[in-house]
């Protein structure tokens, strides 16, 4: 009997209590950087989004030539204020060759980790080397994760944290402190921008806001200051003043749907921009303190010639949506990581003996004299000892090594 392997909330949550959050986002970070460089040889596309007045459901696929995997994951700013999370996911991988699932898993938890380490990542290639001090501006359910990254890729030690909502703040430097850091309470979005060396913006309100200027960004953060915008991830929800993505760097994950979803749905259809992949792999520069043209490898075929890196005094943007690569990077990396204990074994696929005769799955033609009268416990245990691959084996026996 083929069954699919499935790691739920609570077995996730041992796992990373077990292997330590931060270490599996440094760890995740590098998986990530592993397929973003060859990012050209992965099936791709923008999610499938359901929209509402209520918020956003969505498919995210990917695949390579081996391994298909799609996320599925909702988007409710108001849910919380309901008692319910504002993002639940899960997700599934299955075999190219014959299309079978090979497992499934809670992906609310593990998305907050696939959010921290493409940031993490962002964050290596494109902030200023010594960058210690991190700004939160929103302190929902990513903060922690995105604290532990960007320690983990920058050596950061110090948070200035603001959230319009004083228990979402509390909340954080509770933990935060707890982790380690030095926590600065802030009372402002730019309270919390002064002096910071890198800035996550994550809020969850589905509307065209600005909750970071051009003002604090130029005046009160770090000049070279790293933005990393991760709250902008649909139709009609922004975060940035434009006139900053203006003035910096702009990098993304996957052009044609950031396009849609991300910042850059306030900025020209031509505005350039680069894929945070083209870094990875050597295309395109990252950060260069040098402030020397630093073009590597064969320039994108949409801009021509050599490009100059951001020097130190540049502000750069990590324009983040969101992709079903780091979804699917994800999955793989879990599925390969989480020790057998943890994990539980269903019974997903429908297999009869005759691969074209489904129908044997329900059918009382076999089971003899006894197993005709229609609605027969017999009848129905037959059919139900063949759902379970029982057929041919002793019950306990069987039962025990499902």
């Amino acid at each position: 009997m083929t069954t699919v392997s499935f790691l739920d909330v609570a077995s996730a949550a041992r796992w990373v209590a077990r292997r330590g959050p931060e270490r599996v986002v440094a760890a995740l970070t590098d998986a990530l950087a592993t397929d973003f460089a060859r990012w050209p040889e992965l099936d791709k596309r923008a999610r499938v989004a359901s929209h509402s007045r209520d918020g956003v459901i969505e498919l995210m696929p990917a695949a390579d030539d081996v391994t298909y995997g799609f996320k599925y994951v909702n988007g409710h700013p108001r849910n919380p204020a309901r008692g319910y999370q504002t993002v639940t996911a899960f997700g599934v991988l299955a075999d190219v060759h014959n299309g079978y699932p090979t497992f499934l898993a809670e992906m609310t938890l593990l998305t907050a980790l696939r959010t921290a380490a493409t940031s993490a990542l962002a964050a290596r290639l494109l902030a200023r080397p010594g960058a210690r001090t991190l700004a939160l501006i929103g302190t929902g359910s990513q903060s922690e994760f995105q604290a532990l990254g960007m320690r983990a890729a920058l050596g950061v030690t110090h948070l200035r944290a603001w959230d319009t909502d004083p228990a979402a703040r509390a909340k954080l430097v509770r933990h935060a402190r707890a982790l380690g850091f030095h926590v600065h309470e802030a009372t402002s979005a730019e309270d919390a921008v002064t002096g910071a060396d890198v800035v996550t913006t994550c809020t969850a309100d589905k509307t065209n806001a600005t909750v970071l200027t051009h003002d604090m960004v130029t005046r009160l953060a770090h000049p070279g200051v790293h933005v990393n915008a991760i709250g902008g991830d649909c139709p009609g929800k922004t975060e940035l003043d434009p006139r900053i993505l203006a003035d910096a760097d702009v990098y993304v994950e996957y052009e044609p749907q950031t396009r849609v979803e991300g910042e850059l749905q306030q900025m020209p259809a031509d505005f350039p921009v680069t894929e945070l992949w083209e870094v990875v792999a050597g295309r395109a520069p990252g950060r260069d303190v040098t402030g020397r043209p630093a073009g590597v490898g064969e320039p994108f075929e949409r801009r021509a010639g050599d490009r100059v890196a951001p020097d130190a005094s540049r502000v750069t943007v990590f324009d983040s949506v969101g992709f079903a690569v780091e979804d699917w990077t994800t999955l793989r990396f879990v599925r390969d990581d989480v020790p057998p204990d943890l994990l539980r074994q269903l019974d997903l696929v429908a297999e009869p003996a005759d691969p074209k005769d489904l129908f044997s799955l329900v059918s009382d033609l076999d089971e003899g004299a006894g197993g005709t009268r229609p609605g027969g416990g017999a009848v129905e245990q037959g059919a139900l000892d063949r759902l379970m691959g029982l057929r041919g084996r002793g019950r306990s026996g069987a039962l025990t090594g499902a």
